[in-house]
């Protein structure tokens, strides 16, 4: 107990400050990859790292030459490899809460017709994937499918997903209360724990809620089930009141404080 009193006594406020700050970010970073192909890339890098400093140490110079080349390349490796990780990471810090005071977004004050539309498309068995924008923009994904800017009505989400028609396939995108776009291409989900049972639609849903903060409601055409995702999270087997109780939490209840103060 006293080396530990003596050990503190040695460090200073910013020491610790330095320290608290490190763990943090690793922590982070740690949480970010969980249950990812990333472990086991950085389980390699440092797999490599490790054989180095034995090369270094046995003084096997040709390993050791060789590795030192390849950690001089490791900083770019780290870039291509990680890549997604990194966006999803930087995407994530944009949407901490006290970057939300700035940050604004009217979706969600209304969806009595995305609940209509999804038990309709339900109970007739008919696909569809409708993403709500919440305050991380999703311009990237409007803009690989076809531009509508429509309001938002009953109507067209149901003429939208009909079999056969031109806009069917694909992602529909909400945005402040209007429909931004259709046949939008979302990314599939990579996390090895979802279900191989959970066909394109619904991975596509996982894929846009692990990478934005963007609220996907499914309808399954095989079973005819809704489901919410969100955040990496997949929430099935809703009825109608369940999925206007979910939305009335992601979409309203759980705001900004600029929106809240807004409101």
């Amino acid at each position: 107990m006293s080396r530990v009193t003596s050990f503190l006594a040695l460090l200073g406020w910013r020491d610790l400050v330095d320290i608290l700050v490190v763990a943090f970010i690793l922590y982070y970073i740690l949480q970010l990859i969980r249950g990812t192909r990333a472990v086991q890339m950085l389980l390699g890098i440092l797999f490599g790292v490790v054989v180095y400093d034995v090369a270094r140490l046995l003084k096997l110079q040709t390993l050791e030459s060789l590795l030192q080349k390849f950690l001089l390349v490791l900083p770019f490796a780290v870039v291509v490899l990680f890549q997604h990780e990194i966006r999803r990471a930087l995407a994530s810090f944009g949407r901490n809460p006290f970057w939300r005071w700035y940050a604004h977004s009217d979706s969600g004050k209304s969806f009595s017709d995305i609940v209509l539309a999804a038990t309709t498309l339900a109970g007739r068995r008919i696909g569809a994937l409708i993403v709500i924008e919440r305050l991380e923009g999703l311009r990237e994904y409007v803009e690989n499918g076809i531009r509508l800017n429509a309001e938002l009505s009953y109507d067209l989400l149901i003429n939208v997903f009909t079999p056969d028609t031109p806009l069917h396939d694909g992602a529909v995108i909400v945005q402040n209360e209007r429909i931004a776009a259709a046949a939008c291409f979302l990314p599939l989900s990579t996390n090895p724990e979802v279900s191989k049972e959970l066909g394109t639609r619904h991975r596509a849903a996982l894929g846009i809620s692990e990478e934005t903060d963007a609220v996907a409601v499914v309808v399954s055409e095989e079973t005819g089930g809704i489901s919410v995702c969100f955040r990496g999270v997949l929430t099935s087997d809703l009825d109608d009141k369940g999925l206007r109780n979910t939305l009335l939490k992601l979409l309203v209840t759980d705001v900004s404080p600029r929106r809240r103060s807004e409101a």
